[in-house]
């Protein structure tokens, strides 16, 4: 998987982009209102511009969104290429993914938690050009090579549900439970990575 991008589009030019104060102000109205709050007036009203400088730059709430997901995408490269490229063994650096996954959601938490309702079917193209689950099935391999994961049947398939076991449950527990940080990582992390490791003790030896 070298040469890992994150999914992230670098195709299309700033110009069509919002502003950042834009894009500041979207995702705090998506915070308080959710997907139904979220309008071009209460943005404009929260960035203290007018609705007609936001619609000259956004256009729609659909733009606004999407340049939050493309900032989602970015944030995710950025925080896991430096585990998938620092020390460590396969099942160390994964364990370290895991929690940056967690970092990633807490920081778009507003955006992620609107996924789960209209904005899931209205940018399901975009989320699913977001590769998540890469940098999580390459260290899965990683570990597969150095012996510390046990080799499954299908690394992708492995990939998908670590990935989704992880991220959905701990912005479910945070957003909707109001588990604070701390407490929901120490009981969900654990819990993932010990099931890798009984799988890695019943399951097929891992590679020597």
């Amino acid at each position: 998987m070298d040469g890992y991008t994150g999914g992230v589009s670098e195709s299309a030019p700033a110009a069509v982009r919002p502003s950042g104060r834009l894009v500041d102000a979207a995702t705090e109205v998506l915070a308080q209102g959710g997907w139904e709050g979220l309008t071009l007036q209460a943005v404009a009203e929260r960035a203290g511009v007018s609705r007609v400088t936001v619609w000259r730059q956004a256009g729609s709430r659909e733009l606004l969104v999407a340049e939050m997901v493309r900032r989602l995408a970015v944030d995710y490269r950025e925080t896991l290429w430096p585990i998938l490229t620092g020390p460590g063994s396969g099942a160390e650096r994964l364990g370290a993914a895991l929690a940056a996954v967690c970092d990633v959601a807490d920081r778009h938490l507003p955006l992620l938690l609107a996924s789960d309702s209209a904005f899931h079917q209205t940018h399901a193209e975009v989320m699913h050009a977001v590769r998540f689950t890469e940098p999580i099935v390459r260290l899965i391999c990683d570990g597969v090579a150095d012996g510390t994961i046990a080799r499954p049947a299908d690394p992708n398939a492995l990939g998908d549900v670590v990935f989704n076991a992880t991220y959905w449950p701990y912005i479910h527990l945070r957003g909707r439970h109001w588990w604070n940080a701390a407490d929901a990582r120490a009981m969900l992390l654990p819990l993932i990575l010990g099931g890798i490791r009984e799988v890695a003790r019943e399951g097929t030896p891992a590679a020597s």
